[in-house]
């Protein structure tokens, strides 16, 4: 499991994360909403060991994420992290992306590497798209090779920070259809979101962030039908 304990974050005098406390199991997906400036993606970047915390203590299957002692590489070998831009290499060809971490990172043979990424991209709906280049594809298409290139590490755990929002609307539908996916699968993830939709359709609890606290956690059922938080209620009312 992922364990969030009473964990803050600052930029310079800014404190953007004031006392998170989360715990995520095994085979769980959390989404978490709220504005901009709420902290959301700042907590996916302290999970995965990106950004340094100020206090409290993160943990996953028991590793102590921000420990001096903890090898970072290692522990991202099992949480995965996808980001609004795909960040791909133009320069190589979809198959080729993907097949760059297990390589590089794990020293995996190359032709087990291969293996692993056809996979993942048929996985994700891009089976036919091996010998492309990103460039040739579009945004969605991007996105998902984003996700089978997080997949091909063989990660326990999935983090995705607003994975649509630098995509048309017309091709939303795809890469959280891809995620609906993982869900069903069992993976465990917590996904940053502004679809509200998705959020109440595939989540087991939705978390609803403001000004750097977690200002209400629950089923999407209760969280969308019935919230309790005058900020929850006012967010929701303006995204409907």
């Amino acid at each position: 499991m992922i364990e969030i304990q009473n964990v803050r974050k600052s930029f310079a005098s800014l404190e953007v994360l004031k006392g998170i406390n989360l715990t995520v199991d095994k085979g769980e997906v959390v989404s978490i909403i709220g504005g901009s400036g709420s902290g959301k993606s700042t907590l996916l970047t302290c999970i995965n060991g990106l950004e340094p915390i100020n206090a409290g203590k993160i943990t996953i299957d028991g590793t102590e994420v921000h420990a001096k002692s903890t090898d970072l590489n290692r522990l991202r070998r099992k949480v995965g992290i996808v980001f609004q831009q795909w960040n791909a290499f133009p320069h190589l060809t979809v198959l080729e992306n993907v097949m760059l971490a297990p390589r590089k990172v794990l020293g995996m043979a190359k032709a087990k590497a291969e293996e692993i990424a056809v996979r993942q991209l048929s996985h994700v709906g891009l089976g036919e798209k091996l010998s492309v280049y990103p460039t040739r594809m579009s945004g969605g298409q991007q996105q998902r090779m984003a996700i089978a290139r997080a997949l091909a590490m063989s990660p326990e755990y999935m983090l995705f920070d607003e994975v649509t929002s630098a995509l048309d609307p017309m091709l939303v539908g795809e890469v959280l259809d891809t995620l609906k996916m993982l869900a069903e699968e069992g993976m465990t993830m917590i996904c940053v979101t502004h679809e509200m939709a998705f959020a109440r359709d595939v989540s087991n609890r939705v978390a609803f962030f403001h000004q750097g606290v977690m200002a209400e956690i629950g089923t999407p059922d209760q969280l969308f039908g019935a919230p309790q938080n005058p900020e929850t209620q006012k967010f929701l009312a303006s995204v409907r």
